[in-house]
């Protein structure tokens, strides 16, 4: 057995985190190669998240959408599972998605911010502009993340 503290508010405040205590969610997925993303909240509203894999495994991606952020537009990906426990800290300004690696996968969400539906927004996972390198094909993709914009045609 074990245990892990998952989230100490005094840590992230000593490192200059935004506490992520705030609100929290689950997303479960059955099917390997389900595909959800590339989320995030427009401003007024952006979310800083936390997101750990608590059952099966993801390769999860955040994508800089902050302006003049000199990694603006470039992605980086995790593979997040129950082996390691690992955590990804997604600082606001960041489009976040992942695909399952593995059938019944589940990911736990501790936001900083509340969820505003008006300000939700994404961008299309396939962007090639992005050129994400997602290790496989997804499977099941919902028709609004389907349907999502390209970033150069959000203007952010």
């Amino acid at each position: 057995g074990y245990f892990a503290r998952t989230y100490c508010r005094e840590t992230f405040s000593s490192r200059g985190l935004a506490d992520c205590g705030l609100q929290c969610s689950v997303s479960f997925n059955p099917r390997r190669g389900t595909l959800r993303g590339l989320h995030y909240q427009m401003a007024p509203h952006p979310e800083t998240k936390l997101v750990r894999c608590i059952r099966g495994a993801v390769f999860d991606v955040i994508v800089d959408l902050r302006q003049g952020s000199p990694t603006y537009g470039h992605w980086h990906g995790e593979q997040l599972d129950t082996r390691d426990g690992h955590a990804l800290y997604i600082p606001a300004g960041l489009a976040h998605g992942f695909i399952t690696l593995e059938a019944d996968t589940e990911l736990n969400y501790q936001m900083a911010e509340p969820f505003v539906a008006g300000a939700a927004a994404g961008i299309v996972w396939s962007d090639p502009d992005l050129a994400i390198d997602w290790p496989l094909e997804p499977v099941v993709v919902s028709a609004k993340d389907r349907q999502l914009p390209r970033l150069k045609q959000v203007g952010l």
